[in-house]
């Protein structure tokens, strides 16, 4: 599974988030600028993050994006699945009806099995782990963060 540039870079966006939350609101636009993310492409991810209740907007002069809970109640695992969907290799693993031969198919059993692994992976990581994760890598001041 390869997770497309929304997950990829809807993750660095909340990280940024996590990362300058003393400063929130912050502006989408400081976030495009420091995550050399297009500024257009951060309106159309925030979106389904609103809707999510993972961030906050709040309009006006002092306005801009803010996470709607604290960084260690949000699990990477509900991130990717506002911003990619479902993380399922293959379309039987979700549906077993797309393929007759689901009930007796052994490649669908693994493919099963590395889904239940990212799954794993991603329900015991939080935003807060990253933090740390990207704290304890201790980069230079003004360095871009990436994941």
């Amino acid at each position: 599974m390869k997770l497309s540039t929304k997950g990829q870079y809807g993750t660095r966006m909340l990280l940024d988030l996590a990362l300058h939350e003393e400063e929130a609101p912050v502006l989408l636009k400081d976030i495009a600028q420091r995550q050399q993310i297009s500024l257009g492409y951060l309106e159309h991810l925030v979106t389904p993050l609103i809707a999510g209740g993972i961030v906050r907007s709040t309009r006006g002069a002092k306005g801009g994006v803010s996470l709607a809970k604290p960084s260690e109640q949000i699990k990477l695992s509900e991130v990717i699945q506002l911003l990619e969907g479902s993380i399922a290799p293959v379309a039987c693993v979700n549906d077993p009806a797309v393929c007759s031969r689901s009930e007796s198919c052994v490649t669908r059993d693994i493919w099963d099995e590395l889904k239940q692994a990212m799954d794993g992976v991603l329900a015991s990581t939080t935003l807060q782990n990253l933090v740390q994760r990207q704290k304890d890598k201790q980069p230079l001041e003004g360095a871009m963060y990436y994941i």
